[in-house]
């Protein structure tokens, strides 16, 4: 009955290795997936393209962000006429008093003192609209996001 001791001892002790080589193979790979998001390879901003979206009547046409402002093509489809009051966008803001009549696009250049980040960096800041209706004297707000790269 003694000789199978030792026999069971080396199947425990190749199961025991074979748990360690696997367990240290699992560890390294988790470790190198941790080092590759943190230095931001698998960021998922990078593989997303642009986007500029505006609430429902208002449409982001084209835009552009550079180092210290932000210029956004505008269409508005509310079938009336708005007056552009302000427009912010991340940190950058300006005060408008431009006319849109329902069907028509308008250049909006916003800021000129803000600071959106270095060339090719990714951008990612929230659009705040600001208008009055023209007919009911309503003063509303729209709200959209932008994600791109300063140029």
């Amino acid at each position: 009955m003694n000789i199978s001791a030792p026999s069971k001892a080396k199947k425990s002790q190749a199961a025991m290795e074979f748990l360690m080589t696997y367990g240290w193979a699992i560890l390294v790979v988790l470790a190198a997936i941790a080092a590759l998001a943190y230095f931001g390879v698998l960021s998922p901003e990078k593989f997303l393209g642009e986007k500029c979206v505006v609430e429902p009547g208002l449409a982001c046409i084209s835009h552009k962000v550079e180092a210290s402002k932000i210029t956004l093509v505008l269409a508005q489809n509310k079938g009336k006429t708005i007056i552009v009051n302000s427009i912010t966008v991340g940190s950058c803001s300006g005060a408008f008093a431009t006319t849109m009549v329902s069907g028509t696009d308008s250049t909006f250049v916003i800021g000129g003192a803000c600071d959106n980040g270095v060339t090719k960096e990714g951008f990612k800041g929230d659009i705040t609209i600001g208008y009055t209706e023209k007919e009911t004297n309503l003063t509303k707000t729209a709200f959209g996001n932008l994600n791109t790269r300063v140029e």
